[in-house]
C-alpha cells in the first residue's frame, strides 16, 4: 500500500468508489484532447483494472490523486512501465491525468515532484521519462518544472497509434536523479 503526500494532495492506492469519477475523467474532451479517443465506461473499467495489476506486479504505478481534506479523487499522477516496444524501452514513465477544473493550479507538478522522489530515493529508479505530443504545452511545461530534458533527436512516433495519426509524433523526456527538481 502506498501513499504520499504532499501539501495539498494525497497520492494513494485506487478504491472501487474511483472508478465513475475516473470514467468521467477519461469521458471528458478537455482532458483527452492528446490522448487518441475517449474512453467508453467499459474501456475506463479496463483501465482501472490494468492500473491495479500494475501496481501488484511491479509494486508502484499511476497512484490515484484527491485533495487533502475532501476525500475525493481528481485524477492519477505515478509511474507506469510502457507496453511498447521503442529505443527508450524498457524504461519507466511519470505521467498524470488530471480533471480540469483543477489544471493550472500546480497540482500535478506537485504530485509529480512527489513521484520524482519516491522513484528515486525509495524505489531505486535510474532514470523516469515522460512523453506527450508535441502541441501538449501544458504537460510538457510539468516535465520542464520536473526538471526533465528534452533532446530533439529522441523525438519518436508512438508505436501504438497508427500512421498518419495526428498525435502519432512524440517528444520525449528525461530525468535522472542528479537533475531532479524534486532534492531541491
Amino acid at each position: 500500500m502506498i501513499t504520499l503526500r504532499t501539501e495539498r494532495l494525497l497520492l494513494r492506492d485506487w478504491k472501487d468508489s474511483d472508478r465513475a469519477a475516473f470514467a468521467n475523467l477519461n469521458a471528458d474532451l478537455r482532458v483527452m484532447e492528446f490522448l487518441p479517443s475517449l474512453l467508453s465506461p467499459r474501456e475506463s473499467d479496463e483501465l482501472f483494472e490494468k492500473i491495479q495489476r500494475h501496481i501488484r506486479t511491479h509494486g508502484f504505478g499511476l497512484y490515484a490523486a484527491e485533495l487533502l481534506g475532501e476525500h475525493s479523487f481528481i485524477g492519477y499522477i505515478g509511474l507506469a512501465i510502457p507496453s511498447f516496444q521503442a529505443k527508450f524501452t524498457p524504461c519507466v514513465e511519470i505521467g498524470w491525468r488530471l480533471a480540469a477544473e483543477h489544471w493550472n493550479q500546480g497540482l500535478a507538478t506537485e504530485g509529480a515532484r512527489a513521484v520524482v522522489h519516491h522513484a528515486f530515493e525509495n524505489l531505486g529508479i535510474p532514470e523516469l521519462v515522460s512523453f506527450t505530443a508535441p502541441a501538449n504545452r501544458a504537460s510538457r511545461r510539468v516535465m520542464e518544472k520536473l526538471g526533465m530534458e528534452r533532446d530533439p533527436a529522441e523525438d519518436f512516433e508512438n508505436p501504438r497509434l497508427p500512421v498518419g495519426h495526428p498525435l502519432r509524433r512524440h517528444v520525449l523526456y528525461r530525468l535522472r536523479p542528479e537533475h531532479s527538481y524534486s532534492r531541491r
